[in-house]
């Protein structure tokens, strides 16, 4: 080859050489196709023929061929229109220095770059299977988009999953199945302690700000929420003029406090209590952690800040903006509990609560105790999986961060059932919610109600091509480009917001009226049956250990909790050597203690 390729570059510049004798303009092309083949023939003469040698070898040869067509032919020349790019661009490829491959391998090492920007839509379009796919699989896909549309969502044929795979899960049906009392089922939270307490829909929109979504598609979110009667979280980017198309919202407070900072960053009283005091804003949640990337701050770049989203969230223009991991309100339990009371006394009296995902037990029960130190409680509890979805999160925060929202939902309820206080609080849970059995499944483990994001992004046309940290969206959800977002119509997509939310809600009580139960308030753990193996299978009540009222407030706590329970102190959240299981002799333990006695018969 090294012989060949040599004998080539000879034989075309003595073929030049003698053309450029006859035409004196062929000799132009010595301009290039001189430099080129003595590139060429110095590689082959080294011993081993690269790319390179090949690409500067075809080049000269192409660019040659060209010149001597033309003095035949004059019209040859508009050949350099094709070979003079891709000559230019294999040139640049050999000259460059950051990427290895486009340096030995000229023009064709682009086809590795291409097949890895259209590897997602191959991968999502041919190779994956329905049920395959992740973090939706198709069919959990399709479900949302024929639910959202409208259009036929029955199964045909049968079930593709494999029902003997460990892992497997259903609920089991009633030889008696009922009629549901109620076909669009509502959850009071803050009853009791509120001066507004607020009727929930058992399924809502989770947490996503503007910023992270388009305008239009916040607008399409909050009008299918005012359409469906169920409630909008505004993420902790706070309310935006997007957000307030009528439906009812929860205003997110984050560790940035957007919408009520000083200019220090530190919380604002007063700017909370106005905008608190919206009619439509119904509940306030705190968020501690997102399942996404528990502990984890952020930064708003400069370049980012436009006017619109300056004013929102009560930033300065031209300068970063930290989100800091923690919050500068409180630093211990107590001190959440009492920022939580002040909320709600500046709001007006409306439920406030807080959003974590789980991560050392030991914190959790630190915030139990002070539960029953204080006697303060929040009105409701959002558990965010670690499966959680964001617009963007470090690699191992997302992949190897939080606990997964099924063990966080369970301890959660264990914890509040454990100390007596699971009837005054309400769980949200949040994790990946798409069907009705989804929606179930998470109610019958401990949850109240659910939030839903990424399932109500695909209800308004998110097809998961994942780019959502780039601002290239395709459909105009995830981005704040114009041309993007231009695509999104408000009207449409609210419609199927609402939509999508009223056929799952239906499913799920049709689901549980075959279980033979008239209300979600009836499920429990062992409605929901699980895998474990290819021969077994077992109930909820049998996989995980479910605490009986005041477990916690006993001389022995379950062992499963105790070591977290004794390190847990009402005043801080790091461990604590010797932490008596109680806590001091509280007159309302003993109270809790004697309550959760009788409700046993003990």
């Amino acid at each position: 080859m090294n012989a060949i390729l040599i004998t080539l570059n000879v034989i075309l510049l003595s073929s030049l050489g003698a053309l450029g004798y006859q035409w004196p303009p062929a000799l132009f092309a010595f301009l290039i196709v001189g430099p080129l083949t003595v590139l060429s023939i110095w590689g082959a003469s080294g011993g081993g023929v690269s790319a390179r040698a090949i690409f500067v070898t075809t080049s000269a040869i192409a660019v040659g061929g060209i010149a001597a067509s033309s003095f035949v032919w004059p019209a040859a020349w508009y050949g350099a229109l094709i070979v003079g790019p891709i000559v230019l661009l294999g040139t640049a490829d050999m000259l460059q220095t950051k990427r290895a491959i486009r340096r030995n391998f000229p023009v064709i090492g682009h086809v590795r770059y291409l097949f890895e920007t259209i590897r997602p839509e191959i991968q999502q379009y041919f190779v994956e299977s329905d049920i395959d796919g992740r973090p939706f699989n198709r069919e959990e896909r399709s479900l949302v988009y024929q639910r959202a549309k409208g259009a036929l969502d029955t199964l045909p044929f049968g079930t593709q999953r494999d029902v003997y795979a460990t892992g497997y899960e259903w609920i089991n049906h009633s030889m008696v199945p009922v009629r549901p009392q109620d076909m669009s089922p509502r959850v009071t939270i803050g009853e009791g302690r509120c001066e507004q307490p607020y009727s929930a829909s058992i399924f809502n929109i989770s947490a996503m700000s503007f910023g992270s979504l388009s305008g239009r598609a916040i607008e399409a979110l909050n009008q299918g929420a005012l359409e469906g009667g169920f409630a909008h979280n505004t993420g902790e980017g706070s309310i935006s003029p997007h957000h307030l198309e009528g439906g009812d919202l929860i205003w997110q407070i984050g560790t940035g406090y957007f919408g009520c900072r000083n200019a220090d960053g530190s919380f604002d009283p007063d700017q909370f209590a106005e905008r608190a005091r919206l009619d439509v804003v119904k509940m306030i949640e705190i968020k501690i952690s997102q399942g996404a990337k528990p502990g984890h701050g952020g930064i708003l770049p400069a370049a980012k800040i436009t006017p619109e989203i300056a004013k929102i969230r009560s930033v300065p223009m031209g300068a970063d903006v930290i989100s800091p991991a923690a919050h500068s309100t409180f630093s211990t339990p107590i001190g959440l509990l009492e920022f939580v009371t002040e909320l709600r006394a500046l709001s007006g009296g409306k439920p406030v609560g807080f959003k974590l995902c789980v991560g050392k037990r030991r914190e959790f029960l630190a915030i139990c105790k002070a539960m029953l130190e204080t006697g303060l409680c929040p009105d409701f509890i959002a558990v965010d999986g670690g499966e959680g979805g964001t617009g963007a999160a470090p690699f191992e925060f997302s992949n190897s961060l939080g606990c997964p929202l099924v063990d966080g939902l369970i301890f959660v309820h264990n914890a509040l059932v454990g100390i007596g206080v699971r009837d005054q609080i309400k769980i949200i849970a949040s994790g990946k919610v798409a069907s009705g059995f989804g929606l179930t499944r998470l109610l019958a483990l401990g949850a109240d109600l659910c939030y839903a994001a990424r399932s109500m992004m695909l209800s308004i046309g998110c097809i998961q091509a994942r780019r959502c940290n780039s601002n290239e969206c395709p459909v105009g959800v995830a981005t704040q480009n114009p041309a993007l977002t231009a695509g999104l119509d408000v009207e449409t997509k609210a419609v199927r917001v609402a939509r999508y939310h009223a056929e799952t809600i239906h499913a799920a009580v049709e689901l549980m009226g075959a279980a033979g139960l008239a209300s979600p308030t009836e499920l429990r753990p062992w409605h929901i049956i699980r895998r474990v193996s290819q021969l077994e299978t077992l109930h909820y009540g049998e996989i995980v250990e479910y605490l009986e009222p005041g477990a916690l407030l006993r001389d022995e706590p379950p062992s499963s909790f105790a070591r977290a329970w004794q390190s847990a102190s009402a005043s801080t959240f790091a461990h604590v050597v010797g932490e008596a299981t109680g806590v001091g002799g509280n007159v309302a333990v003993a109270g809790l203690v004697e309550s959760a006695e009788e409700s046993l018969g003990v």
